[in-house]
């Protein structure tokens, strides 16, 4: 694992230039059933498709997310972060900046599938609101392992902005003390 400061980490829109590190890292982080390259591109021509590239200062592409935004409702697609790079609040911050998006794009709720036994993205997605409102049998093609389907409130409720707005802060605070 390769520690990194999270200031020295930007989030920014997906560009073709991205799509060869990010399906390294897919296929690092998902194995045999990963995206394949033209997913990627289909997808950033895609109007409902929001996706994100975390980057070093170097330029180095660290994660990825893609959301879809659907009338009210905001998809999560994907998201990874660089095995050498997990544990470092990376998916955590590409998370945040999943939600300020859908806050000024008027999204109101947010959905996923994890595998059940992802147990750390599980943990994640419920410090950030999230709660599983049933599973998907069989939804992985590689083993048959089942999803969570996990859905937020309405992140506009003050009960979700107090949660979220909570979590940015203690974020902020890490980065600090890690400066």
């Amino acid at each position: 694992m390769s520690l990194i400061n999270l200031s020295d980490i930007t989030i920014l829109p997906m560009t073709k230039d991205d799509v060869e590190a990010v399906v390294e890292i897919e296929a690092e982080a998902y194995g045999k059933h990963h995206w394949a390259k033209s997913s990627f591109y289909d997808e950033m021509s895609n109007n409902l498709a929001k996706y994100y590239s975390a980057k070093t200062l170097s330029g180095e592409l660290v994660g990825y997310a893609g959301t879809w935004h659907i009338i009210d409702e905001g998809h999560i697609t994907t998201i990874a972060v660089k095995k050498e790079y997990l544990r470092n609040h990376i998916g955590e911050a590409i998370i945040q900046k999943i939600i300020e998006d859908c806050y000024k794009n008027n999204i109101k709720y947010l959905t996923l599938e994890v595998r059940v036994s992802n147990i750390p993205a599980i943990k994640l997605y419920e410090k950030y609101g999230f709660q599983s409102l049933g599973t998907r049998k069989g939804y992985y093609q590689d083993n048959n392992e089942d999803a969570l389907i996990m859905w937020t409130e309405n992140i506009f409720y003050d009960k979700f902005k107090s949660v979220y707005e909570e979590n940015c802060k203690n974020l902020e605070n890490l980065i600090k003390v890690h400066e």
